[in-house]
């Protein structure tokens, strides 16, 4: 390959990345698009290899788009603002039941949606609730970045929850059932030990009594917030009727995130199965809210497709100017020196790439790095378990490791939340080291009882 065509695709990456990192304000799709094209116009990427790129992200795609589709639905339900308000009257007064209550809303958002559809959600909902609350901000910080690290973290245990981790998949061809076999006690042990690290760092600045919020004062109404719902007699819905209606919600929505494992496990397509939940969900609304479908044509995040697609193209270019060949050269030796190094090595190596480079590129790299290594069975799934450790949970030691932080560093700054880098980084030294470490042992040895 010329030598232009190398430079080229290096300068597209490193343009994409540095334009992502220090304009996040900016849709991702973007410099990702502007990218891709001159690593096309530079001959690294052929046709062919854009079939093969469509080929491998495009179930992930859909089953996403269709899990981002099922969280506008529930939007227009109300069901978050109502799942909000009820964990903050659980919390009562209590500060620290509110910290446990918001991190366990920001995880469950993350299974039940995506990270970055989790932080979309979760970062506004907490901000009115903080706000309401009457907190400083340096109290709010505790509820906030811990939020913002359970959600992004918290797509680890499944992989339906990210969409690179599902691209992932497609690549090393394992999948989603045994994906969420071998990862999700280890993720979720991780995740518990972040959270009680977490606690531990902030527990000195932790309001222990928080002041009684009037019941006119909130933000929510305890029924569906944007479009009134429709009733037989013209009559407000009861709080005992709003509660079955959430109830009956969120076993919906249950019983469509348990259906695509069900479908990973028989071998059914996982996309089709996300398609018929999200047609289902829409019909539901139809009937209920009389708001037609075609509003997701508008709503939907297209440039979620763009941005992985593009991002793709990039990161092949890089594997055919060779940058696999390199990577396999220095990880092989940690990686064939047993279950434990293949772990802890490749864990290690993917959370500094994304710290450097974005968890995205981080993790396409190091799983098409895996795949040209002709490993055995198990240690490509040790070593691939351990990249998406280290790209969901290892990325979050600085604030521009993942999109999902980038997005909710945006947030806040429209909020007027001034969270520094140095207030980022004294949470995250302490908390996440340890937490990518002890996540890869578990892993290690959860993988090893399994098989």
């Amino acid at each position: 390959m010329h030598d232009l065509s190398v430079w080229l695709t290096i300068l597209a990456f490193i343009f994409t990345v540095s334009f992502i990192f220090l304009r996040s304000s900016v849709n991702e799709a973007i410099p990702a698009t502007i990218g891709a094209f001159f690593v096309m116009l530079s001959g690294s990427v052929s046709l062919s290899d854009l079939f093969t790129i469509t080929e491998t992200i495009g179930g992930a795609a859909i089953t996403i788009i269709a899990t981002i589709v099922m969280a506008i639905v529930l939007e227009s339900f109300g069901f978050f603002h109502w799942v909000a308000e009820k964990l903050t009257e659980r919390a009562g007064n209590s500060g620290i039941r509110l910290f446990w209550y918001t991190n366990l809303l920001c995880f469950l958002m993350t299974l039940f949606v995506n990270n970055d559809g989790s932080i979309l959600i979760t970062t506004p909902i907490l901000l009115m609730i903080l706000n309401n609350l009457g907190l400083k901000n340096h109290q709010k910080l505790p509820y906030l970045i811990s939020g913002a690290l359970i959600a992004t973290a918290s797509s680890a245990p499944i992989g339906v929850s990210n969409i690179v981790n599902l691209i992932a998949l497609k690549i090393v061809h394992m999948d989603l059932y045994m994906h969420t076999a071998m990862m999700f006690v280890p993720a979720s042990l991780g995740l518990a030990l972040m959270s009680l690290l977490l606690f531990a760092v902030f527990y000195p600045i932790l309001p222990k009594r928080l002041k009684t919020v009037p019941a006119g004062a909130r933000p929510y109404s305890p029924l569906p917030g944007h479009h009134p719902l429709k009733y037989a007699q013209d009559e407000a819905p009861s709080e005992q009727r709003g509660r079955h209606f959430m109830r009956n919600i969120i076993l919906f929505v249950l019983a469509v995130r348990i259906s695509l494992f069900v479908a990973s496990y028989i071998h059914f397509p996982v996309p089709l199965m996300a398609i018929i939940g999200s047609v289902c969900l829409l019909a539901w609304r139809w009937a209920f809210l009389k708001i037609s479908p075609l509003d997701m044509i508008k709503k939907t995040p297209w440039h979620i497709l763009i941005f992985a697609f593009s991002m793709y193209v990039i990161i092949y270019g890089l594997h055919n100017i060779g940058l696999t060949d390199m990577l396999i050269r220095w990880l092989k030796p940690f990686v064939t020196g047993g279950l434990m190094e293949a772990s802890i090595g490749m864990g290690v190596v993917v959370s500094l790439l994304s710290n450097l480079f974005n968890n995205h590129p981080a993790l396409m790299v190091g799983t098409l790095t895996l795949t040209n290594m002709g490993l055995d069975p198990i240690t490509l799934k040790i070593s691939y378990l351990a990249s998406v450790i280290g790209s969901d949970m290892g990325s979050l030691l600085l604030p521009i490791g993942t999109l999902a932080t980038l997005l909710w560093m945006h947030i806040l700054r429209k909020g007027k939340i001034k969270i520094t880098w140095s207030d980022y980084l004294k949470v995250t030294i302490l908390v996440i080291p340890i937490t990518v470490i002890f996540t890869l042992i578990v892993l290690f040895y959860w993988v090893n009882w399994l098989f």
